[in-house]
């Protein structure tokens, strides 16, 4: 493609790599499309939804006139897989932070497991996690809790429009959903623990699905820079 389909709008469909923020992939994209391409540098480039860093998975990224696009892509439904640790939690509902609970996991069964999916299919109240990166009063979440502040957080209403458990290995358990935006699986995580009274956080998340964008049409965002090389 030409500096010009870029500048008219492409979706670039990315494999977003783990530990790598969406920020700094969409600024690699940015950078490569400007040095390999010629693109002026208040060329327009955006992600249409955040991933975490230890997150991987799909990354629908937006160039020039399509980042019109980006709110109504936001608002598509999104699959993820994972795995969910069972029997301890984390601060951060994640890997983010160090362990700082156990529980006791001797009354959890396949049974209890596939039972407790039930309580998240259709709409929920979700609270976000205290490291996101959601505002309160002007300052993110997360800068609260590493400053070690105790904040309120208000509950919202998600949609969990499939949750499947595909293996069960305590104390992990793999699983598929389909959720819509703004729901934290790092949340569904440490309430799905709770409800079976117990604990859990999240040790593994892979965006795979956007609507109908899927990640495995997706390219890594490295490999997208060496085909622009390759272009020249």
């Amino acid at each position: 493609m030409t500096d010009e389909d870029y500048l008219d709008g492409q979706i670039l469909l990315i494999d977003k790599p783990l530990k790598w923020s969406s920020f700094q992939a969409v600024n690699k994209l940015k950078y490569a499309l400007i040095n390999n391409l010629g693109l002026p540098k208040k060329f327009k480039i955006g992600h249409a939804g955040t991933l975490d860093p230890l997150a991987t998975g799909l990354l629908l990224v937006c160039t020039g006139k399509f980042t019109k696009r980006i709110t109504e892509l936001q608002g598509q439904a999104k699959e993820y897989t994972g795995t969910f640790f069972i029997g301890a939690t984390t601060p951060s509902y994640d890997l983010e932070t160090e362990v700082d609970q156990t529980f006791v996991t001797a009354h959890i069964d396949d049974a209890l497991i596939h039972e407790t999916v039930k309580q998240f299919l259709g709409e929920i109240d979700q609270k976000p996690p205290i490291y996101s990166a959601i505002k309160k009063e002007g300052v993110r979440l997360y800068e609260h809790a590493r400053a070690g502040n105790t904040v309120e957080i208000a509950s919202r209403k998600t949609t969990i429009h499939e949750f499947e458990i595909t293996r069960i290995a305590l104390p992990e358990i793999d699983f598929r959903v389909v959720c819509s935006k703004g729901t934290y699986i790092r949340s569904l995580a440490f309430d799905f623990g709770l409800a079976m009274n117990s604990g859990s956080h999240l040790t593994v998340l892979r965006r795979t699905k956007i609507g109908d964008y899927n990640v495995t049409d997706a390219v890594d965002v490295e490999l997208f820079e060496q085909s622009l090389i390759n272009h020249e």
